[in-house]
């Protein structure tokens, strides 16, 4: 494929999120932006979040895994069943009975303004930093298979992927974003079917023969028992869950999407929905990952990239043109998916939790356009900042360090909801700022303490557990004083 034909590709698909948003602006108002008017159908919703769950990193890197960790992540994907059955059955109730718009409004109804406050900024940190990692490993694709060859520079490919970001996203918001993360699911999911068709007959393997091969792999195997790697059950499994909860259930970007539907039964029957499509899902990009090692090898590839460039190595450089146009597409719906309900998401608690839009006043529609147009160029300086590190090693430290800010969002609503204590809110910013600083301790520690101890999935776990006891402190000094 030359640069000019996945260039028309992605222009002709481009257009079609630009119309998508022109008739989605249609007799929208202010609410719209928000919460979709609440009659986002729930069945879109469900589709919509495969793909805003999936983004542009683990479409990459999910299928290279497989070499390192087998089918081991499918531990983490059953604790994602138990995290979400938790969110439906109790987060979904409490956002929809007490009619939030952003739901990290629950924090101050529960304990005050200043843990209300210190949620939201927490969201905000974490997005901005995960948003802008995504769309940084995306670009660097793109800049590589299509802007380079034009002689556009990074900073005009990431210019470009975020001016069409906003562009689609800057009318009607949410209600946009249902419909956009839909389309841009399916397109995710056909390029990893049509790269596995193509191995399958570029093997001259049928169905079952590829099956067969799958079922005797020794890369398929799923549960692993043994050892202090960050691949064990309890790891997997017991993050799975809490992940679930915190970067879902606690996530103003993931749960707009639910709010954004008309009551809460039909909010539930999206989560479960999503359950059910996100296990299929997984399993699908797995088992691509298996049958990509196996393809290189059987072809004599010489791969010496990473474990998450073995994907695009196969998919640009050895498939039909029809895949390779597939990837780009899926790549950048990946990415995309995630991307526009994060800017979406950012300006909405911005403009509810800070600027307290809907909340004690209306909402100005061009104050609104420029806290959005704010938080695009944030992104864009923050990607240009991770380019500018140019070292793999920090910039998958700052990722972390953002996944570690989601602790304390756990720990302030799991203490809100299993408890009826009072806590002194004006101590939260410290109280939650000393559990990430345990963690750290945790992270960097333990592997001194024990050998072959690699933290995992866990340290989400850790974090809201020392924010919870730390909470639960507070309360105990509150109640004494008084």
């Amino acid at each position: 494929m030359t640069p000019t034909q996945i260039l028309i590709a992605l222009v002709s698909y481009f257009l079609i999120l630009i119309a998508i948003s022109w008739v989605t602006a249609k007799n929208n108002d202010h609410n719209s932006f928000y919460t979709g008017n609440r009659k986002s159908p729930w069945f879109l919703v469900a589709f919509g979040m495969i793909g805003a769950s999936l983004s542009g990193v683990t479409f990459l890197s999910v299928p290279g895994w497989v070499a390192s960790s087998h089918f081991g992540y499918l531990q983490t994907v059953m604790g994602y069943m138990v995290g979400y059955i938790i969110i439906a059955q109790i987060l979904i109730p409490i956002y929809y009975r007490q009619n939030l718009t952003s739901i990290y409004t629950y924090l101050e109804n529960r304990f005050g303004e200043n843990s209300y406050k210190t949620g939201a900024a927490y969201f905000i940190l974490s997005r901005i930093i995960g948003a802008s990692f995504r769309l940084f490993l995306v670009a660097g694709v793109l800049h590589t298979f299509i802007f380079e060859p034009f002689g556009i520079p990074f900073w005009g490919a990431v210019a470009i992927t975020i001016v069409l970001i906003f562009l689609y996203t800057s009318k009607s918001g949410i209600k946009t974003v249902v419909y956009t993360d839909t389309l841009q699911t399916t397109f995710l999911i056909t390029a990893v079917i049509l790269t596995l068709i193509f191995i399958i007959n570029d093997l001259d393997w049928s169905f079952e023969d590829a099956f067969g091969h799958l079922i005797q792999d020794p890369n398929t195997q799923i549960f692993h028992w043994d050892g202090n790697g960050s691949n064990v059950f309890w790891k997997q499994f017991l993050g799975g869950v809490f992940i679930a909860l915190a970067m879902t259930g606690l996530d103003q970007d993931m749960m707009q999407k639910n709010l954004s539907i008309n009551s809460i039964k039909n909010a539930q029957k999206n989560i479960y929905i999503q359950m059910g499509l996100f296990i299929i899902v997984n399993i699908i990009f797995l088992s691509l990952g298996a049958l990509l090692y196996t393809y290189v090898d059987l072809k004599a590839l010489n791969f010496e990239g990473k474990s998450d460039e073995l994907f695009s190595f196969v998919a640009m450089q050895h498939a039909s043109p029809m895949v390779s146009i597939a990837f780009i597409i899926g790549l950048v719906a990946a990415a995309y998916s995630s991307a526009d309900s994060a800017l979406t998401a950012l300006t909405t608690s911005f403009c509810i939790d800070f600027l307290e839009f809907e909340r004690s006043k209306p909402t100005n529609i061009k104050t609104r356009r420029l806290v959005h147009i704010g938080f695009a160029l944030i992104l864009f300086i923050t990607i240009l900042i991770f380019n500018a590190i140019n070292n793999e090693a920090v910039i998958k430290e700052l990722f972390r360090a953002a996944g570690f800010t989601y602790g304390p969002l756990l720990g302030l609503f799991s203490f809100g909801i299993l408890t009826k204590n009072k806590i002194n809110d004006k101590y939260v910013i410290i109280i939650t700022l000393l559990s990430i600083l345990l963690t750290g301790i945790y992270f960097y520690g333990m592997p001194v303490i024990v050998q072959g101890f690699e933290a995992g999935f866990e340290l989400i776990i850790i974090n809201g557990f020392f924010t919870y006891i730390l909470l639960h402190f507070n309360s105990y000094l509150l109640s004494k004083k008084s």
